[in-house]
């Protein structure tokens, strides 16, 4: 793990070099990056630890588009055999594959606080193993140096730690409702695809998307029959009128 540490350490002054402000770059209070830029470019990301069954249907739109997206899989998801063909086609289509932990831990309470709950060497001990699943598809950190967190949820000091290997931790830009595809109908807190379409529309009026990253389930529980990842044609469509151009991270 010492000599996979040090090797990431030396992607520091390049990726400070990436995170300039020059790039108009945006970070939320934790430190993660959530905008990319003020171009208008929009980055579709897509994140898998187990349920993925909408990745052939959104891999066959974007490629009559000519859209590239970044997927970022944890380590449990790239060792499950059944998932190999897919994620070769990712490769293939030229989309950006990146880490999303290996286990899929939670790294902060949900609290206000976001209380720590996994110390600092056990996060790295975790961002090691996800990325030498990872190599087992020719993706280093030097390759893939933008990291999704868990859950999309952290504080500032698990931020600080996977930023100081030479990774970029990034998340959705808040503000975006996309992410919460993954609610069922039997939660507090669901969103029908109809609900996250309005939203996603009315942010891009009173906000703009540039440079924005925008977070789709491409699997989500068997509960949720209204799957948005099926409306990713329209959006891509419907933003690709205003002038938005999708690239990867």
């Amino acid at each position: 793990m010492t000599r996979i540490i040090t090797v990431l350490i030396t992607l520091a002054a390049l990726v400070a070099a990436c995170t300039s402000t020059t790039h108009h770059r945006v970070t939320d209070p934790y430190g993660a990056v959530v905008r990319m830029s003020n171009d208008k470019t929009i980055h579709l990301v897509f994140s898998a630890d187990s349920a993925f069954e909408g990745a052939p249907m959104a891999l066959d739109e974007m490629r009559k588009r000519n859209v590239k997206g970044s997927f970022f899989f944890t380590g449990r998801f790239l060792r499950m055999p059944e998932n190999d063909s897919i994620i070769n086609r990712i490769i293939a289509d030229g989309h950006y594959v990146g880490g999303h932990s290996d286990g899929h831990l939670q790294y902060a309470d949900w609290d206000k606080a976001r209380t720590n709950l996994v110390a600092d060497d056990s996060l790295l001990n975790d961002l090691h193993l996800n990325y030498e699943e990872l190599s087992r598809w020719n993706i280093t950190a030097q390759s893939a140096p933008y990291y999704l967190p868990p859950y999309e949820w952290y504080n500032a000091q698990n931020v600080a730690a996977i930023n100081s290997t030479g990774l970029v931790t990034v998340n959705f830009t808040p503000g975006l409702w996309t992410s919460d595809d993954y609610t069922t109908p039997d939660m507090e807190n669901y969103r029908s695809s109809q609900e996250l379409l309005d939203l996603l529309y009315d942010f891009e009026r009173q906000h703009t998307l540039n440079g924005a990253i925008m977070l789709i389930h491409l699997g989500t529980h068997p509960l949720r029959t209204d799957k948005f990842y099926r409306h990713l044609p329209a959006i891509i469509d419907s933003l690709s009128t205003k002038g938005y151009q999708f690239k990867t991270l």
